[in-house]
C-alpha cells in the first residue's frame, strides 16, 4: 500500500525529531533529579519544612510528567510502527485510516515538544505574571484591553494554565484600564514573554455613532514570578511605599470594609514600578503577593540590563501610541472574509482556541 509506505517514511522523521528533543531536555539529567529528589523526600525530617517540602514535591511532579510525556511518545510511536506491520499482513484499509489519525496526532505533540526545547531561558520554566495597560484611544482602548484580557484568558485554558486575578481597574465607560493576573502552569512565562510590548486594533468603533474607523492601543507586560529567589533578589523596603485600600468589587462581608486592598511604589533613581494586589481578603496574603510582583518586575529588570536593553523599558516602550506596537490586529479597511462572516453571524467566540484571533474579535464585537 502506497499510504504505508508513506506512514513508514512520517513514524521515521517522527522518531527523530522525539529523540532529538529527549536530547535537547536533557532527560538522563532528568532521571538523575527524579532519582535525587524521591531520596530527598524519602528523608525523615523532610516534612518539617512546609515550604521547602511543597516546592520539592512540585517540581518532582512536573519532572516526572515530563518524562511521562516523552515516554509515552516513544510508545505511541512503536505502536503504529506495530499497526502498519499487523495493516500489511492482513491488508486491512480500516486500519490504514487508524493509523494516519494516530500519526497526525503524534506528530503535533511531537512539535509540541520540540517547541519545548526552544525554552532554555533562566525563567522559562515559572509561572507569570501579565499586566494589561490602555494607551492611547480612551474608550476604545479600554474595550481593546477587556478584550486582550479575556483572549489571553482564553488561551491559557486552551493550554492547561491557571489563572488568578490580581488587581483590575474598570474603564470609565466600558472595559477595563488595567489589569493584572497571574499564570501559572509547564512554561507559562516561555509561552508568553514574547507577548510582550504594545498590541494595536483598527476596527470601525461601536462606540461611534458615524461608525468611523478608530485605532486603539493596549500594552501587555510579561514577567516572571520569582518563587525561591535565595539572594539573587532583595527588595531594599526604603525605596517602597506600601498604601493600603478599600477592594473594589462587588464586596461582601469584608472585602469594602477594611483595608485588605495592598499597593506597593517602588522607586529608585529614575525606576518607578507599581504593583497592586486586592484579590485576598487578608491584607497579609495581598501583601505576600505583592511581594511577589515586585520581585518579578525587578527581576525583569535586572535582565534587561545584562542585555543592555533598558531603553526598551524606561524609553519608547512606555508610549503605547503609534510606532510602539509589536503586532497590529486590522479589520478595517480589509473585508471580512467567508470564514470570520460565518464565526461573526454564529458568535462563536471560541475561534481563539483554535489560533483564529480574528475570528476571535469579530465574534466578541459582535456579542457587545
Amino acid at each position: 500500500m502506497l499510504e504505508l509506505e508513506q506512514y513508514a517514511q512520517d513514524i521515521t522523521g517522527i522518531r527523530k525529531s522525539i529523540l532529538a528533543a529527549g536530547e535537547a531536555l536533557h532527560i538522563d539529567h532528568m532521571k538523575e533529579q527524579i532519582d535525587e529528589l524521591t531520596e530527598e523526600m524519602n528523608q525523615p525530617e523532610f516534612w518539617n519544612d512546609t515550604e521547602r517540602s511543597t516546592r520539592v514535591n512540585q517540581k518532582l511532579g512536573h519532572l516526572k510528567n515530563k518524562l511521562a510525556h516523552y515516554e509515552g511518545l516513544l510508545s505511541t510511536a512503536d505502536d503504529i510502527d506495530t499497526m502498519m506491520e499487523l495493516a500489511k499482513e492482513e491488508n486491512d484499509e480500516e486500519m490504514v485510516q487508524e493509523i494516519g489519525t494516530e500519526l497526525a496526532s503524534l506528530k503535533e505533540k511531537a512539535d509540541a515538544l520540540e517547541l519545548e526545547t526552544l525554552m532554555r531561558g533562566d525563567y522559562d520554566d515559572n509561572d507569570a505574571v501579565l499586566s494589561l495597560h490602555a494607551g492611547a484611544g480612551g474608550t476604545e482602548a479600554q474595550d481593546w484591553t477587556q478584550m486582550l484580557y479575556r483572549m489571553y484568558t482564553r488561551y491559557c485554558e486552551r493550554m492547561g494554565f491557571e489563572v488568578k486575578l490580581l488587581d483590575l481597574l474598570d474603564g470609565d465607560e466600558a472595559g477595563i484600564k488595567s489589569v493584572t493576573f497571574e499564570v501559572s502552569g509547564d512554561h507559562a512565562y516561555g509561552y508568553l514573554r514574547g507577548e510582550k510590548g504594545v498590541h494595536r486594533l483598527v476596527r470601525i468603533s461601536p462606540f461611534d455613532a458615524n461608525a468611523r474607523r478608530h485605532t486603539s492601543f493596549s500594552s501587555l507586560d510579561v514577567a516572571p514570578m520569582i518563587e525561591d529567589d535565595g539572594d539573587e533578589i532583595k527588595v531594599d523596603m526604603k525605596y517602597v511605599r506600601v498604601d493600603t485600600y478599600h477592594s473594589s468589587g462587588a464586596g461582601g462581608q469584608n472585602v469594602n470594609k477594611t483595608s485588605s486592598a495592598v499597593r506597593m511604589t517602588y522607586v529608585k533613581d529614575d525606576v518607578t514600578i507599581v504593583v497592586a494586589c486586592q484579590t485576598e481578603r487578608d491584607q497579609v496574603q495581598n501583601r505576600a503577593t505583592c511581594m511577589k510582583m515586585l520581585k518579578a518586575k525587578l527581576l525583569e529588570l535586572k535582565e534587561r540590563e545584562k542585555e543592555q536593553q533598558m531603553a526598551d523599558i524606561k524609553g519608547e516602550m512606555k508610549k503605547i501610541e503609534w510606532g510602539s506596537q509589536i503586532r497590529s490586529y486590522v479589520f478595517q479597511p480589509y473585508t471580512m472574509v467567508k470564514d470570520h462572516r460565518t464565526n461573526y453571524e454564529s458568535g462563536n467566540i471560541d475561534d481563539v482556541m483554535n489560533g483564529n484571533l480574528e475570528g476571535f474579535v469579530t465574534a466578541y464585537l459582535k456579542m457587545q
